[in-house]
């Protein structure tokens, strides 16, 4: 199988775009299209998971965490960031990463760690804004049906659970083809009166060229007329965190318990209880702390995430519970999402879960 067969399913799940400006997600070394015998998949890929590679005979790694997230300017191998790249260069192991792209979209890293914790009713906690806009375009009525579905089919016409949307007003648009033109409809020279609809539709902005495709290909006309508009609406499928219900509520230890034997943590790091029930629980994974005001505007009872800094804590204000239960701990479940999401696409392609625990910090 080509390498690029994998990022493809891997980016059409959570694209490169959709990325925090900070993050290195993608192919980090390789080619796209060199043949991936098996792939190993982990949370980071550290020296050891790349020995563990070589072993299982590997050369592909999925991490969810970049080994690089800045520039190298020399390939000494006086860090370990060096010394993986070399290593996996010398191996001819190709490693990827998904990162906040994973992180940001509605099935991704935090919908894991929900199905974890049992939640449901669940949507994104901070939807991102900026992420949309919207295509209207002009086509004879008689077209109309065949570009609404080209354009569906591109991806356009997606709101929260449903797609297929559309707005469309009836109208009539006037032209005159010059010397030169193949018009559609009309005749060279004389102005043209020809019953059209309006077809007003959103899309992710990330998909725009293969939506502007699609417009292309279905429409008849020799030329489209179409308008581009920015969104400022929020993404309700795309962002930071997730919040959502417990199906029964429960109390403030008891959850905490139940959080620290599901998530597999050491120790979790607290604030004073409330006193009150665990019905509406918010969560991220990985570090989190940026959310709070968000989980409590959101009438989180608890917020479990991970790296708050010691002042973050008093943040909380005794108006919701923070619990931080480790960074590798909220995120372990990220190889599952990996592998399950390959698994589905390519049944028969060998793929390994990484026996490493990568964790890099250690509890008495």
């Amino acid at each position: 199988m080509k390498l690029k067969e994998i990022t493809d399913c891997l980016e059409t799940y959570a694209p490169l775009a959709y990325q925090e400006s900070y993050d290195n997600a993608g192919l980090i070394c390789g080619n796209k299209n060199m043949d991936i015998t098996a792939a190993l998949i982990c949370l980071d890929s550290t020296e050891e998971v790349i020995d563990e590679a070589i072993a299982k005979g590997c050369n592909l790694v999925i991490a969810h965490h970049p080994i690089v997230f800045k520039g190298l300017k020399k390939f000494n191998g006086t860090d370990y960031v060096e010394r993986v790249i070399i290593k996996a260069i010398k191996h001819d192991i190709a490693i990827y990463a998904a990162h906040t792209n994973l992180d940001n979209v509605h099935n991704g890293v935090n919908a894991k760690i929900a199905e974890m914790l049992g939640l449901i009713n669940c949507r994104i906690l901070a939807p991102q804004k900026g992420m949309l806009k919207k295509l209207v375009t002009f086509c004879p009525a008689d077209k109309a049906e065949a570009v609404r579905m080209a354009l569906f089919a591109s991806g356009a016409g997606g709101i929260g659970n449903y797609d297929e949307c559309s707005f469309n007003t009836e109208g009539t648009g006037t032209f005159r083809a010059g010397k030169g033109a193949n018009p559609y409809v009309g005749e060279i020279g004389k102005q043209h009166h020809e019953k059209e609809i309006r077809i007003e539709t959103i899309y992710p902005a990330n998909i725009e060229s293969a939506v502007l495709k699609a417009l292309f290909a279905a429409h008849p006309y020799e030329e489209v007329a179409y308008d581009l508009f920015n969104l400022t609406n929020k993404a309700s499928k795309l962002g930071a965190g997730i919040i959502g219900d417990l199906k029964e509520e429960t109390d403030e230890l008891a959850f905490l318990n139940f959080v620290k034997d599901k998530m597999k943590a050491d120790g979790i790091r607290y604030t004073a209880l409330k006193k009150k029930k665990i019905k509406k629980v918010a969560i991220c994974g990985g570090s989190g702390s940026f959310l709070l005001e968000d989980a409590i505007k959101n009438g989180a009872d608890i917020f479990v995430s991970a790296d708050f800094k010691y002042h973050q804590f008093f943040d909380a204000e005794k108006r919701i519970v923070i619990a931080d239960i480790g960074h590798y701990e909220s995120e372990q479940y990220t190889m599952e999402l990996f592998f399950d999401l390959l698994k589905e696409k390519f049944n028969t392609f060998a793929l390994h879960l990484s026996k490493i625990n990568t964790n890099p910090i250690n509890y008495l």
